[in-house]
């Protein structure tokens, strides 16, 4: 008898966040998580963190790994930090004076956007002659002063013909990369497009730079599996698609959690807690599947035409900052910082430092000195720093120093009287302070690091308010609690929560607080959740304890809840989806139906008869869908089809291909 055992179905799941960088381990067919590891982002070369989870996990032949995917911040940091490569946008056929009345030049994602003569009308026919002239003495001016070039042309996804002729022009007179907004959406919004389309051809260099680099960790740790990488709707698509088309992983971090957090719970009907450093991730579960938005991705105020989770963001994580705000009420973030117990664990003065600042008599001590600055690696020789940047720096070579000893050294009051934004943003400089993190540490529910330095700084934070520390604790673990009910009930139902202070708003506020704080003898509010809450995160635990009482629900901590976003990376499947509109052919003066035109991503072409046109977009779609899934890394991809009426006479034929993802061998 044989009794030999099938080999094991490795694959690896990494997901790098704004804080952590998690890996897993997983054993793909029976779903056993084999090992996981968790270190901290390194924003500056994120291939660093990666290589370091690889590492850490100890795998014991590298070989046997059949698929690696990842999912990566990468492109919402790179907009929200504006480190995205300089984009030229040509706006064929728009209104310049409607987008100048109406301010929108600022939702296009770059300043150097250009208006050129053409475009089409909503039945595909040509508004304007495409002005050649134009586009190519605008293209001649400006290729040496940006990286990319995108092109919108007014309904484009009726006729994209101007777009190719734009493209084919450009392309004769310089190299740059050359994006077109149809090729990303069919949506007839024609400012989302036209942002789409720069957003991607400003994220083109990073993620391609960014999956050089994995690429290159996982050939340093003998890896030579397929790379997928999460969309922000919690799919997968293969490397080379990802660096095409870098935009659809916006939100793709926060898509991998809600994913891994459906994958390791089980439940189909829930609502997912993401607790990361940064922030707090939330979406929904329904009938097995996260929830996607199909108004498109936001991000940083730029609304887009891609598909993605339908997500709420809250500046609150393991590592926000906790401050002071004018009346001595407790703020938690949204700026993140490292925590005081970390930075102690580095420098052992520090936690002197800190312990000598709880002991000091007078002058009292103020939590502004709890804020601490340092160098985050070795500065770089640059001549690029300014005056005020150098003397920072000088003083940081010591070691890490109270914001307010920086600032005595230079002159100054307060940080907003220097600017070293650029210092931050390039990882050169970090800061330090009190976080959630720390309050754990003092707890005794998470201590990696130094405890004995987060002890006296809350004991610097809480005399100063006159408080005992334990009061502190429970006021704070009461203001996260409410921070987080708020999100969850704007989150489902898109209503603003009223501010205190807003008038006519008393009875709503006493509400919200009598059912996080009980206090009425007569009067008792609750709010019931009718789905549980699952928490992703280290810090879910904690940090979700009282808000699943709050909403009289169950809070499900799955097994390895705290890297359940690097399990979510691999347990989503590939999909693609292909549209093609059919649209009537009208006779002069648009009286007459006299055929239909078919477009697909490719062309057009006109058919008589709707039901011919009908059938033939079904054959078309379901073909390049189900190519379009096998070039993505679609093993055995399965295909739908749906028809939607997109209105008079009009229709949108929708194919998706689905499958898992192909692994080696």
């Amino acid at each position: 008898m044989n009794n030999k055992k099938p080999p094991k179905t490795l694959v690896l799941g990494i997901d790098t966040g704004g804080t952590y960088t998690d890996g897993v381990l997983l054993e793909y067919n029976t779903h056993r998580i084999i090992a996981t590891h968790k270190c901290l982002t390194t924003k500056r070369d994120f291939s660093i963190g990666i290589e370091n989870v690889i590492k850490e996990i100890e795998l014991e032949d590298p070989s046997a790994i059949q698929m690696v995917s990842i999912s990566t911040t990468l492109a919402t940091n790179a907009i929200a930090e504006g480190k995205g490569k300089r984009v030229a946008l040509f706006l064929i056929g728009y209104d310049p004076d409607l987008i100048d009345s109406f301010d929108m030049g600022k939702r296009f994602a770059t300043p150097h956007y250009y208006y050129i003569d053409g475009g089409h009308d909503l039945h595909g026919q040509e508004k304007t002659p495409l002005d050649l002239q134009e586009l190519l003495k605008i293209t001649k001016s400006v290729k040496n002063k940006v990286d990319a070039i995108a092109v919108s042309s007014y309904f484009s996804p009726r006729n994209p013909d101007h777009e190719i002729r734009a493209q084919n022009a450009i392309a004769s007179v310089c190299e740059l990369p050359i994006v077109l907004g149809h090729q990303l959406s069919t949506s007839l919004g024609s400012v989302e497009r036209a942002t789409t389309a720069s957003l991607n051809a400003s994220l083109l260099a990073v993620l391609q730079e960014f999956i050089i680099a994995v690429r290159r960790a996982m050939e340093n740790r003998g890896i030579s599996a397929p790379l997928m990488v999460v969309r922000g709707d919690g799919t997968l698509m293969n490397d080379e698609f990802a660096a095409q088309s870098p935009v659809e992983t916006i939100h793709s971090g926060p898509a991998a959690s809600a994913i891994g957090g459906r994958f390791l719970s089980g439940e189909d009907q829930a609502l997912v807690l993401d607790v990361g450093g940064t922030t707090t991730d939330l979406a929904l579960i329904k009938d097995g599947k996260v929830t996607v938005s199909e108004t498109g991705a936001s991000v940083s105020g730029y609304q887009t035409a891609v598909k993605a989770a339908n997500l709420f963001s809250i500046g609150l994580g393991g590592d926000s900052h906790i401050t002071l705000e004018r009346g001595y009420e407790i703020a938690i973030g949204p700026e993140r910082v490292v925590p005081l117990a970390y930075l102690a664990h580095l420098h052992q003065n520090v936690r002197e430092r800190l312990k000598a600042l709880a002991k000091r008599g007078w002058p009292s001590p103020n939590p502004r000195e709890l804020e601490y600055w340092f160098l985050q690696r070795e500065v770089p020789a640059s001549n690029a720093f300014t005056a005020r940047e150098q003397q920072v720096l000088e003083i940081l070579k010591s070691g890490p120093k109270p914001a307010t000893e920086v600032l005595k050294s230079l002159g100054l009051l307060d940080p907003s009287q220097i600017d070293l934004s650029n210092l931050w943003r390039e990882e050169i400089t970090g800061k330090s302070g009190l976080t959630p993190t720390d309050i754990l540490h003092v707890e005794g529910k998470h201590t990696p690091w130094d405890e004995k330095a987060s002890q006296a700084a809350l004991s610097v934070f809480s005399h100063y308010l006159n408080w005992e520390p334990d009061k502190f604790r429970r006021v704070f673990w009461e203001s996260v609690a409410e921070k987080i009910t708020k999100a969850v009930i704007h989150f489902l139902t898109e209503k603003d929560i009223p501010a205190k202070n807003e008038p006519n708003q008393a009875l709503a506020n006493w509400f919200l607080k009598n059912t996080l704080l009980p206090g009425h003898d007569q009067l008792e509010t609750q709010i019931k959740l009718t789905i549980p809450l699952i928490g992703i995160g280290a810090p879910a635990e904690v940090m979700l304890e009282k808000t699943a009482q709050v909403f009289n629900t169950k809070l499900i901590l799955p097994p390895h809840y705290q890297v359940a976003n690097a399990a979510g990376a691999v347990a989503g499947s590939v999909m693609v989806t292909e549209e093609i509109l059919i649209y009537p052919h009208l006779s002069a003066g648009n009286v007459d139906v006299i055929g239909y035109y078919l477009q697909a991503r490719d062309g057009r072409e006109e058919i008589e008869e709707l039901e011919d046109a009908l059938n033939k977009a079904r054959k078309i779609a379901g073909e390049n869908a189900l190519s379009a899934a096998l070039r993505s890394g679609a093993d055995n991809p399965q295909v739908d089809i749906e028809m939607i009426q997109d209105g008079m006479d009009s229709y949108r034929i929708k194919a998706r291909a689905v499958g898992k993802p192909r692994l080696e061998g």
